[in-house]
């Protein structure tokens, strides 16, 4: 018998991700990300100084890239839930209020769906 799968994670980057992350961090030391429902900007991952942003009760964090909290909302977490998602860069402007805005790249979720077996070890 095999041991159990560990859990993977919920959320990871791409090294270009961790790269923006790390220079965003020079300006902005405790940074945090949100998930973006699709209003004002789509449905991009949306950084935020710490203290600029409240995290509401119904908001689930899906883990850490680099020390960096990643939150959902709760009904997007419901949707979402069978995939894994995945910060990414491409270029172009951040949205309105995002630490991206203004460095002419921009963060991207992409997502990847997990297979049974992960999605066993998640429970």
């Amino acid at each position: 018998m095999s041991p159990p799968m560990t859990r993977p994670p919920r959320v990871t980057a791409t090294p270009a991700a961790r790269d923006l992350i790390a220079e965003i961090r020079k300006d902005h030391p405790d940074i945090l990300f949100h998930q973006s429902g699709g209003c004002c900007d789509g449905s991009s991952p949306m950084c935020y100084p710490v203290s600029d942003f409240r995290v509401g009760e119904v908001d689930i964090c899906l883990g850490e890239i680099d020390g960096v909290k990643v939150f959902i909302s709760e009904s997007q977490f419901e949707a979402w839930k069978h995939t894994q998602l995945i910060l990414d860069v491409v270029p172009g402007r951040g949205g309105m209020f995002s630490l991206d805005n203004g460095r002419e790249r921009r963060f991207l979720s992409r997502a990847r769906t997990f297979t049974d077996t992960e999605l066993a070890a998640l429970g």
